[in-house]
């Protein structure tokens, strides 16, 4: 219902909402574009041809795509933190982080997500891949898992504003950065940054791993070749912490004082 209104107020000016679609589509397609800029000189790029970085790319900006389109809303949270106004979202019979989430929700991202979603068809028809069951199962879940990691760290990175009120980059160098990241090839950062994004922060089961097991390939580190079918175990662990760390936010929570 809080979303509907939102939505109903956006298409009450139904020209300035296919602006900010079209806007939208073609800000995130430039990533895109370069990656196809890259293309015309080279003809893999860690050890992934056009159509593997094609499938990358769609499944990182789906993933992302998903995640600000439900939760990126959440990292405004500092605002009404600043004002006070959280309060009213303490004393209403629906949950603060859905009326959070729910906070001038933006229907036209909506574009982000089937631009992706394009992309994603145009490399599946490309790249050669033998599809059983579970490599199905696995695209289908990959996308899943990789969005809620991806609404986990919008979370945490509201719940950190708790703390630190104007903070709200240091979420998005995880979010926004780490959509930028996943884009490409990991191995191509270093084992130290796959390091990092595998066993840290769990950027790399966002959609590398799963990417890896669809078209057969070896994962880095010396790892299984099935560790994307963990994806969803990665998920699951940080929901949890998104889950501890806003409740500790909201427990912390103070108001203003006014």
């Amino acid at each position: 219902m809080l979303a509907g209104m939102w939505i109903r107020s956006t298409l009450a000016y139904p020209l300035s909402f296919a602006l900010m679609m079209v806007t939208g589509v073609l800000i995130t397609i430039t990533d895109f574009v370069a990656v196809l800029l890259m293309f015309s000189h080279i003809n893999a790029f860690g050890g992934f041809s056009l159509a593997e970085m094609a499938l990358l790319y769609a499944t990182s900006s789906l993933t992302m795509g998903i995640a600000d389109l439900l939760t990126g809303s959440i990292e405004r949270v500092g605002r009404r933190i600043r004002s006070g106004s959280l309060d009213a979202y303490l004393v209403r019979p629906v949950p603060a982080f859905i009326q959070t989430a729910a906070d001038e929700f933006r229907l036209d991202k909506v574009g982000r997500v089937l631009q992706a979603l394009t992309v994603l068809v145009i490399a599946l028809t490309q790249i050669d891949v033998d599809w059983t069951v579970a490599r199905g199962i696995m695209l289908v879940v990959g996308v899943v898992s990789g969005a809620l990691i991806f609404c986990s760290f919008f979370t945490l990175g509201a719940a950190f504003q708790f703390i630190a009120i104007d903070s709200a980059e240091l979420s998005n160098s995880f979010t926004y950065g780490g959509r930028t990241l996943t884009q490409y090839p990991l191995t191509a950062f270093g084992t130290d940054v796959v390091r990092a994004v595998t066993f840290v922060v769990p950027l790399a089961f966002v959609n590398f791993y799963p990417v890896l097991f669809l078209l057969g390939k070896q994962a880095p580190l010396g790892l299984p070749s099935w560790i994307g079918l963990l994806s969803p175990v990665a998920a699951a662990v940080m929901v949890a912490f998104a889950a501890l760390g806003w409740r500790g936010g909201l427990r912390r929570y103070r108001s203003t004082g006014s």
